[in-house]
């Protein structure tokens, strides 16, 4: 199985990490890749066998979808494996690295774009989620 790889350092505390990892109103707040774009809507059911799903939409209104998934098994501020919607494999990892977190992604590629443009994609995704776990402006 090929997987594609994104990574970030977060300056926060594993916990914290976590909760706006993982729960649902934190997720609208970073999901996207791109300023023209926005998850207006997420729910999340985090436990296995429990699905989430985000509303991946462009703020123009000329396209949506919903990305979503299943947890197939869950270690709370340690790990999350997931079978997407469309049956791909994806695998959230979460590390304690003094006074920061470490996040990574792995993922199967899709047949639709190039894995350079998933890849780019994804890691704007996580450092959304990096500038926002990392803000002092956004409260538990």
């Amino acid at each position: 199985m090929k997987l594609i790889t994104v990574k970030a350092t977060i300056n926060a505390p594993l916990s914290q990490v976590w909760e706006k990892w993982t729960i649902a109103h934190h997720v609208t707040k970073w999901n996207f890749a791109s300023p023209d774009w926005h998850c207006p809507s997420a729910e999340n059911n985090l436990v296995e066998g429990g699905e989430f799903h985000h509303l991946m939409a462009a703020k123009d209104g000329s396209f949506q979808f919903d990305f979503w998934g299943t947890y197939q098994k869950i270690t709370i501020e340690k790990s999350l494996d997931i079978t997407l919607g469309d049956g791909r494999k994806m695998f959230v990892y979460f590390e304690k690295s003094g006074d920061q977190t470490i996040i990574e992604e792995r993922f199967e590629p899709e047949h639709e774009n190039s894995e350079e443009l998933q890849q780019a994609g994804w890691q704007a995704i996580l450092d959304n989620f990096k500038q926002y776990a990392e803000s002092s402006l956004t409260p538990f």
